[in-house]
């Protein structure tokens, strides 16, 4: 991972819930830098993602900070108190404003947060921040996990080069608006706040708001995205709407780091051990297909076939039904990669004796083994 101009990174202990690993992280922003975010669409969200909405509007940011072990989620006042410490905590060793400080926090929920303990590390992470160290950063917000998720990219603006990175965490309760998750995102980009809102906005559609792994939708699903403006000294164009065409590399690569944390996501969902992309054709909107496309993606009938690596292409007919969209069931076909399974509405001829050659072969291979075994001979 590159350094991205304006941003530097610290971690520590500060002993949340996990002992022997880090579980804070504070991300210090020059100032002028720009922030955005897209938040849960649960109705029960976390006391940081109240801070942070309220936060949204002032357009600047000088520090983030999250931790892990503790969502300071159903925390009543404890919690909403909880993020006023911590911001102003960060705000006085950075010397900013509190409203300059966004929170996020992951893991257990209805456990009150001792943001108290943030003190004792506070000033040693503001004077240990480092522009390099985002694979830490990324280690220090994961919970369940099994891996620290990063991605970069970088793109022309004008004449200057720009970086983007991300860093996000999530592995359970998976499901969209938003993904289960934490995920930021930081450039060097001179890219104005109500620009990068819509951006991000945009990006989530077919990125973080297309992944499931379990169909539950967290209290504390955050992305956020921060645009420090450094890359202007080298000649990078301000930009102030969205739809300045000046921004198209840009928006490609942003909307690359959105896709590659979403699907590390999905990858690393608890108990997982498939990767399934649902791809759906021919249905009459966008919006019809991606509740067909869901309808099939949280059917547990459908994972325990993909589990067992059963082709019983019958549970996805069934999700389909299921989905409440338009679909003509004489008309529907099913492919399990590049192979065709049932084709208008019935199992496809091609695939009925490719199966039955496949049956047969692994009937005479059976029968072959227990020749051999009969006879003493070797067995494989």
């Amino acid at each position: 991972m590159p350094a991205v101009a304006g941003v530097r990174l610290a971690t520590a202990e500060a002993g949340i819930r996990y002992r022997g690993r880090t579980d804070v992280l504070l991300a210090v922003l020059d100032p002028g830098t720009t922030v955005a975010g897209v938040f849960t669409r649960s109705k029960c969200p976390s006391a940081p993602v109240e801070w942070c909405r309220a936060k949204l509007d002032g357009g600047r940011a000088r520090a983030l900070v999250v931790n892990s072990g503790n969502a300071n989620a159903f925390t009543g006042k404890g919690g909403r108190e909880a993020t006023k410490l911590t911001a102003g905590l960060a705000a006085k060793a950075l010397g900013c404003r509190a409203n300059e400080v966004f929170l996020a926090s992951t893991g257990v929920i209805g456990e009150p947060l001792p943001a108290g303990k943030f003190a004792a590390v506070m000033e040693g992470l503001v004077a240990g921040a480092d522009p390099t160290a985002w694979l830490d950063a990324a280690k220090a917000i994961m919970t369940t996990d099994t891996y620290p998720k990063v991605a970069t990219a970088t793109a022309r603006l004008g004449p200057a080069t720009v970086t983007i990175n991300g860093i996000a965490k999530g592995a359970g309760m998976i499901a969209p608006d938003m993904a289960t998750m934490l995920a930021f995102v930081f450039t060097d980009a001179p890219v104005a706040a109500p620009a990068l809102q819509a951006l991000i906005s945009r990006g989530v559609v077919d990125t973080f708001n297309a992944v499931t792994v379990d169909g539950d939708t967290s209290t504390s699903d955050t992305l956020m995205a921060f645009a420090t403006g450094a890359a202007a000294s080298r000649g990078a164009p301000r930009i102030a709407r969205a739809n300045d065409t000046r921004l198209a590399a840009f928006r490609t690569a942003l909307n690359s780091v959105l896709a590659n944390l979403s699907e590390q996501i999905a990858r690393d969902g608890e108990g997982a051990r498939k990767l399934v992309e649902i791809e759906v054709e021919g249905a009459v909107s966008k919006k019809s297909a991606r509740r067909i496309a869901m309808s099939i993606a949280n059917s547990p009938l459908v994972k325990t076939a993909i589990a067992g690596e059963d082709a019983n292409w019958g549970r996805v007919v069934m999700a389909v039904g299921k989905a409440g969209e338009p679909a003509d069931r004489d008309k529907l076909s099913i492919w399990f990669g590049g192979i065709r399974v049932a084709h208008k509405g019935a199992r496809d001829g091609a695939y009925g004796i490719a199966l039955w050659r496949a049956q047969v072969t692994v009937f005479q291979r059976r029968n072959a083994a227990k020749e051999r075994r009969q006879q003493g001979g070797p067995s494989c």
